[in-house]
């Protein structure tokens, strides 16, 4: 058995180099690797020795060799390439160990040049992965030193790969490689090319969207069904996800997450780690139904819960600080979905225990939760796909322009900004009244705003929350001052949005009519 070795990434690569070597397999390598194998006391045969032909152009050719491609493409089983091979002096290859150039490494760097991205380009290896991912019943094709333990495992107890082991491989092969040409058809078609300004140090100026997009995902799970049990459904995570991200929470208990858990499941928790104090987030179809901060977990859930009992049924809850067991007996005392939280403490689980169909969420979050966030959004429309920079602004005290007579409390303007941050995660049009860190009233997903200041009274109503003295925030500008004075009349005192209506004045004469203040954010928050 031979292995020819050719790596990029070198981590591991002279341990499995020598458990190789102990089971008698033949080391054959390329420049940079065969050279650190040589060193290490392994016999190595290097690539021109092969091939018989010297690495040239700056190492840019030595493995497009027939004595390469050959050796991984033959067919055992085919009489003919077998006798090929005789006639031509050509050894089969029966391991492949190969990376790539860190191209996607390269053009992630502040100041990569053109010349620097094409240099890492690569382009014989790529060709031998393929060659031997295409030819996996007779070639072992390994492309992450995460494969190596398998390998060596199989190779030590029954002296070659099994079936199923070489088709994983070279469906990971073809995987890593479509990853890769992915990654370099979207640096180059991002790139504003400026001929007259070509030169070694040249560093092109990129489009934020490139003009051929290609994202990868690797699939999570299937899941029993989709948003309605006759649609089919599974859910996929980015190749690298963010920390903090959903797709790197790890389930405790409970039965398998839905198509809708999931979604919901993302919209609440990543509400709640944008709030710096101890938050919980309840949400609903989406939308957040309560959402509070409190001095812990206990007296977070409690005021969010308060917003809408009845929505909070069946609801998924988020929490930005670990469950303790108050938290976990407060919240066991309802029927919910999915708890998620960065952990749980012993006794939260115990609490948990016997409710065998809640499903807990553990998700680490890193210090910094709120800069770690999806950099782009993509919706499907009919054969097409839309791609945005993702909605990541945080509003500051900085950044609020009040535009009435009346000034608003320092109180109301802390309220302003929780406000704010609740309703960049409620579906438009989106009406939220707070007090205190809490939210009183939420009006969501209506084609009228009007409509959405209705509900969110109606809501409170419900809920036995009196809207006296509360702050709104408006998550697009009013058109008119209709909309204004239903959320005065409901009793709030003062209001955030964003400004920009052709009747900004109306509506700021009629907040100094009413005598509330209100303030400008100069930004909206639509949410479709």
């Amino acid at each position: 058995m031979k292995a020819l070795i050719s790596v990029s990434d070198k981590t591991g690569i002279v341990e499995l180099a020598r458990d190789l070597h102990a089971l008698g397999v033949g080391l054959i390598s390329t420049g940079g690797t065969a050279k650190l194998l040589a060193e290490q006391g392994l016999p190595v045969t290097e690539v021109a020795e092969v091939t018989g032909f010297p690495e040239m152009l700056d190492g840019r050719v030595k493995t497009l060799h027939p004595k390469v491609h050959g050796g991984l493409l033959a067919r055992r089983d085919t009489p003919e390439h077998m006798a090929a091979l005789k006639a031509h002096n050509i050894d089969t290859i029966d391991l492949l160990i190969v990376n790539l150039y860190p191209f996607e490494a390269t053009v992630a760097k502040p100041g990569c040049t053109l010349a620097d991205a094409i240099e890492n380009i690569d382009i014989g290896g790529p060709a031998m992965v393929r060659s031997a991912a295409k030819n996996w019943k007779d070639v072992g094709i390994v492309t992450d030193a995460s494969q190596y333990a398998d390998v060596i495992a199989e190779l030590k107890t029954s002296g070659k790969l099994s079936d199923k082991l070489r088709f994983a491989l070279s469906v990971a092969a073809f995987n890593r490689i479509s990853q890769y040409d992915g990654a370099i058809s979207n640096y180059l078609s991002s790139v504003n090319f400026e001929a007259e300004k070509l030169s070694e140090e040249y560093v092109p100026e990129r489009a934020q969207f490139s003009g051929q997009f290609n994202e990868q995902y690797v699939k999570v799970q299937d899941l029993r069904y989709g948003e309605n049990s006759h649609q089919q459904a599974a859910w996929y995570r980015d190749l690298a996800p963010a920390a903090g991200s959903l797709a790197t929470g790890v389930q405790l208990q409970g039965k398998e997450l839905s198509y809708n858990n999931i979604a919901d499941a993302d919209a609440a928790w990543e509400c709640v780690k944008s709030f710096e104090t101890s938050a919980c987030v309840i949400v609903k179809h989406a939308n957040p139904c309560g959402v509070a901060v409190g001095a812990n977990p206990l007296e977070a859930y409690s005021k969010a819960f308060q917003t809408d009992p009845t929505s909070a049924f069946g609801g998924i809850i988020a929490f930005n600080r670990p469950v303790d067991k108050a938290a976990a007996e407060a919240v066991s005392k309802q029927f919910v979905e999915v708890l998620m939280a960065p952990d749980f403490s012993a006794e939260a689980l115990e609490v948990f225990k016997s409710k065998v169909n809640v499903r807990l969420m553990k998700i680490a979050l890193p210090a910094n939760s709120g800069d770690v966030r999806n950099a782009l959004e993509t919706k499907r429309v009919g054969s097409g796909l839309l791609l945005q920079s993702a909605d990541n602004h945080e509003l500051a005290l900085a950044d609020l322009k009040i535009v009435t007579i009346k000034q608003p409390t320092p109180e109301e303007l802390n309220d302003l900004l929780f406000a704010w941050k609740v309703a960049k995660f409620v579906k438009s049009n989106a009406i939220v009244f707070c007090k205190n860190g809490m939210t009183m009233g939420v009006g969501a997903g209506q084609m009228s705003r009007l409509d959405s200041a209705r509900i969110a009274s109606i809501k409170a109503e419900a809920a036995k929350l009196s809207l006296q003295h509360t702050v709104v925030a408006s998550d697009a500008f009013f058109p008119f001052r209709d909309g204004l004075d239903v959320v005065v009349d409901a009793g709030a005192t003062c209001v955030a949005q964003p400004g920009g209506s052709m009747r900004d004045q109306e509506v700021i004469d009629a907040a100094n009519e009413r005598g509330v203040a209100m303030v400008f954010t100069g930004v909206r928050h639509f949410r479709h």
